[in-house]
């Protein structure tokens, strides 16, 4: 059930949960790269003491994963997902855990500035995309389409509506009227496989354009109608995206051609990318 990360050349025992998609790192093994303790458990076992003094609620934290040691048999080990571990690795006193200190006061310091000033988040996302290679353009609609959809997010909290599966629900229906297919069945038709891949960002322009306009329109009209229930934005959600649904296959009959593509930006060789 274990994987194995190098980090300086040092072993660190690690597990993929694959239905929370999250990763689960040893902290001994941290511990060992970035501390000269030659006891690490001895370590950890005095370090829990200081972060239960800090405030940090340690055994709600921290679980418990069997890995296999260097005698070839499986223990149960202390690991933290990410977050957790960077706060542990704050309460290390080490030269080597500095450089990670630092980087998480940056980081830190970075989102204040971006909550002052949204902006500066924006240019800090277009940075990402660019580093991955998406076009200017691309990028332009991308943002555009993220703007759009938090007015939608906002506009549906305020009819009180607050819990990620009615999100999901309600997404669905503007995508089902848009393309004829849900996020789910987009992701498949596109070959995206992993839970952490943004169907948003393997669409092409077209693909983009649609998608904020059933978006945008349905944000519209729950502005103008002001609905009261869930199943009301259901149905506004429908329209929205029934209004861009037109739209797409006006656009189709006039390009000869499907708007959804399975173009994508995964860097496999045997996928078709989106130009």
């Amino acid at each position: 059930m274990s994987n194995i990360k190098l980090f300086q050349d040092k072993k660190i025992r690690a597990y993929h949960d694959e239905i929370r998609d999250q990763w689960y790192f040893s902290i001994v093994d941290t511990i060992a790269v970035l501390t000269d303790s030659s006891i690490p458990k001895r370590y950890w076992s005095d370090l829990k003491k200081k972060l239960i003094k800090e405030g940090f609620q340690l055994y709600e934290k921290i679980v418990q994963l069997k890995f296999e040691a260097a005698d070839g048999k499986k223990y149960a080990t202390d690991c933290a997902e990410t977050s957790n571990l960077l706060r542990i690795i704050q309460s290390i006193p080490s030269p080597k855990a500095e450089p990670f200190k630092q980087w998480l006061a940056q980081v830190g310091y970075e989102r204040m500035l971006e909550i002052e000033n949204p902006e500066l988040a924006q240019e800090r996302m277009k940075e990402l995309y660019e580093q991955k290679g998406y076009p200017k353009d691309w990028i332009d609609k991308r943002l555009r389409g993220i703007a759009i959809r938090q007015n939608l997010t906002d506009e549906w909290k305020r009819r009180g509506i607050t819990e990620e599966r009615d999100y999901a629900i309600l997404t669905a229906e503007i995508s089902k009227a848009t393309f004829g297919m849900t996020p789910s069945e987009y992701k498949e038709f596109k070959g995206l496989t992993q839970k952490n891949q943004n169907l948003r960002d393997h669409m092409d322009d077209l693909e983009l354009i649609f998608t904020m306009l059933g978006e945008r329109v349905t944000t519209e009209i729950s502005q103008k109608e002001n609905p009261d229930t869930f199943q009301e934005s259901k149905k506004i959600a429908k329209r929205g995206g029934s209004v861009a649904g037109v739209a797409r296959k006006e656009t189709e009959k006039e390009l000869g051609r499907s708007v959804s593509t399975p173009n994508n930006y995964l860097p496999d060789k045997d996928n078709p990318k989106i130009e």
